[in-house]
């Protein structure tokens, strides 16, 4: 049995919003799963399932991608990357009961072998992080491989390592031996920061791609074949159904808010339902920061507020991409 895990002291890392983020850390990314899909009918199966282009995803790229209900609501994010004889994904640990019976449904019409597995996932962060991968890595593509363990680029300061529990300690030794080790509070911090979607249990079958910025990450192609859930997210596109989007949001908190969280947004002197959180970070001079899915029409200077603190106001920062991309 692996005690890669007790090697290590993973402890969260304080960080005020003046303070710069670590050159170097290693992430206990526990609260997220892998999942393989094995077998010659892999490709032609996600193709119908996920709202991405598996079939023209190549070996040296990730994608984000979702996963839908026959209604179009997510039942999961992940990014996805060949891996091994097929393709893995990564997603929230906490949708993995009920969306991966799902997702393997109808799977046994097919030759694909889907398996959750064991798999230590760890993020490496920081300014440094490129050179250590690169330094033992070859190559320059997004997705690379050694005998044990496969690392994926997520942007330029993070990449997610992904190797077996007899493999883990040598990999932290190996690649980041001077690092800050944290818990994925940290990861949490640059998905928001950079707007990146995520689905987990309290907000699962809740909002269709499009609510949670899913195209402009490109996690969306609106030119491949049907798949479960694709006449809304078309429709959303092409009838601009869609009246909602994911922004980040930044205000004075004394804890951490967690997903699925509701917030209220002024409207004239009152205060009306605004959003719900998908992901929080709290800063340690009682700031926080989060992604939190509002109407899309709201104007700039809205405020907003949990109910249970009315007197801490919060307020919308600018996203790092183009809504209306895809």
């Amino acid at each position: 049995m692996s005690t890669w895990s007790t090697q290590y002291t993973f402890t969260p890392f304080a960080l005020s919003t003046t303070d710069s983020l670590p050159d170097l850390a290693i992430i206990n990314l526990s609260e997220w799963g892998m999942v393989t899909l094995v077998g010659p009918d892999s490709k032609s199966y996600l193709q119908g399932q996920l709202t991405c282009d598996v079939v023209s995803l190549t070996a040296d790229k990730s994608t984000f991608a979702g996963h839908c209900d026959a209604k179009g609501k997510l039942r999961s994010i992940m990014r996805i990357f060949h891996y091994q004889n097929g393709y893995g994904f990564v997603q929230r640990q906490s949708v993995m009961a009920t969306q991966l019976p799902e997702l393997k449904k109808y799977a046994v019409f097919s030759k694909t072998e889907i398996t959750q597995t064991t798999a230590v996932i760890l993020g490496l962060t920081g300014t440094q992080a490129q050179t250590m991968i690169d330094r033992h890595f070859s190559g320059d593509a997004d997705v690379r491989h050694n005998d044990n363990t496969t690392v994926v680029k997520v942007d330029n300061e993070r990449w997610l390592i992904i190797t077996t529990e007899e493999q883990a300690d040598a990999v932290i030794t190996t690649l980041a031996p001077d690092a800050i080790y944290t818990t994925d509070a940290l990861w949490n911090l640059y998905d928001i920061k950079a707007a990146l979607p995520r689905i987990d249990n309290t907000t699962e079958l809740e909002f269709i791609p499009q609510a949670v910025n899913l195209q402009a990450v490109g996690g969306i192609s609106f030119k491949k074949g049907c798949y479960t859930g694709q006449e809304t997210v078309a429709r959303a596109k092409y009838r601009g159904i869609n009246k909602r989007a994911m922004y980040i949001l930044m205000g004075a908190a004394t804890q951490c808010p967690q997903a699925g969280n509701a917030l209220e947004r002024s409207v004239g002197e009152n205060w009306r339902n605004g959003g719900t959180v998908i992901c929080g970070y709290h800063y340690a001079d009682d700031q926080a920061i989060a992604l939190v899915v509002l109407p899309n029409d709201l104007d700039d200077d809205s405020q907003f507020r949990f109910a249970t603190h009315p007197d801490a106001l919060w307020h919308k920062l600018d996203l790092p991409y183009d809504l209306n991309a895809e």
